[in-house]
């Protein structure tokens, strides 16, 4: 049998796709194989280059193909879908990965770590219970608001929205033991956030590179942490605007014929990175405005003045994801006064 030099490998729950090709770039591996038959046939397989998509456990099978002596590129899946010739099918989608590997210009994924996996899985179990949270708080005010009793904004008002609703006979006795068990839940609620919470600080202030970025204006150790934590590979890109535009904080580019048009934000990469980052802008775009803002730049202070607020946060966003990657990839530490003069030169 002619020697595989390359391997595009669909994967699934049960069922993995290979399509492999020689030196002549000619198909010699076509084959659907289950778990156990895919993990032997790599086990006695020649080290060769596999390409698989970043999907649902694509870092579980890299780690394991890659300690069997295999090198394993992960690509993401909007990088492969322009190599699928026509119709959309496991045999397909393998040869397409097999394809996009091999181009001299394509960029992938950092294969994570196990650690790496446990810390976004507690970032994604906060995210969880967050949104858990405010379904709950939503439920809880338009329940009351049924019986003419309202609350003002924030989760500290929740409690007393709560209690009055206790006290208040006016309100039939089903509807408070309804809304009791709904105060039963808010507290649980309430309770596995702080827990979660405390193990992401602790997690926070036992990483160096978090505690540096945590000092920039709108950052935060929230945002810290997931900067760390979703972007674990900053020296793969090559300036702070790849890193913003992995982020999704760049316009979509529509030029043509010399013209330069230029859209909405792309909204790619990571959306729970992205938003964090557009709402500490935010935080800090309110103090700005209300003049608590120390040392604020004159780059944000006159786009203020000639672009809505909304739009001055993504901007801000954008200077502050640069900002980060520099720090990330540099190590240096936040310099108030370098800070702002970085984000007035990038304007």
């Amino acid at each position: 049998m002619e020697k595989i030099i390359r391997i595009g490998m669909d994967t699934s729950k049960h069922v993995f796709q290979l399509h492999g090709v020689d030196a002549a770039e000619r198909p010699i591996l076509r084959k659907k194989m289950r778990r156990r038959e895919m993990v032997d046939f790599f086990t006695e397989c020649p080290p060769t280059l596999i390409a698989i998509e970043a999907c649902g456990a694509s870092h579980h099978w890299a780690r394991l193909l890659s300690a069997l002596g295999h090198e394993v590129k992960l690509i993401p899946p909007q990088l492969v879908k322009p190599y699928v010739k026509r119709g959309k099918n496991d045999a397909a989608d393998a040869e397409a990965l097999c394809e996009a590997v091999s181009r001299p210009t394509m960029r992938f994924v950092p294969v994570k770590s196990v650690d790496q996996q446990a810390a976004l899985m507690l970032v994604g179990l906060r995210e969880r219970v967050v949104a858990a949270q405010t379904q709950l708080t939503n439920s809880i005010r338009g329940y009351a608001a049924e019986f003419g009793l309202t609350a003002a904004k924030g989760l500290s008002h929740i409690p007393l929205l709560l209690e009055r609703i206790r006290i208040d006979e006016t309100i039939p006795d089903l509807a408070r033991d309804l809304f009791a068990s709904l105060a039963d839940e808010f507290v649980q609620l309430n309770e596995r956030r702080k827990e979660v919470e405390a193990k992401l600080m602790a997690w926070y202030r036992n990483n160096e590179c978090c505690r540096r970025l945590a000092k920039i204006p709108g950052v935060g150790p929230i945002g810290a942490v997931l900067l760390v934590m979703k972007a674990p590979a900053p020296e793969l890109f090559a300036s702070g605007r790849q890193f913003s535009a992995w982020l999704g904080l760049t316009p979509k580019d529509h030029s043509t014929a010399g013209k330069v048009r230029l859209g909405v934000i792309t909204r790619a990469g990571d959306e729970v990175l992205r938003k964090t980052l557009v709402v500490g802008a935010t935080s800090l775009l309110r103090h700005v405005r209300v003049g608590r803002g120390r040392n604020a730049s004159p780059w944000l202070a006159a786009l203020l003045k000639r672009k809505a607020p909304k739009l001055v946060a993504v901007a801000l966003a954008n200077k502050i994801a640069r900002i980060a990657w520099s720090m990330m990839v540099t190590g240096d530490v936040y310099r108030q006064n370098v800070g702002s003069s970085k984000l007035s030169a990038a304007a």
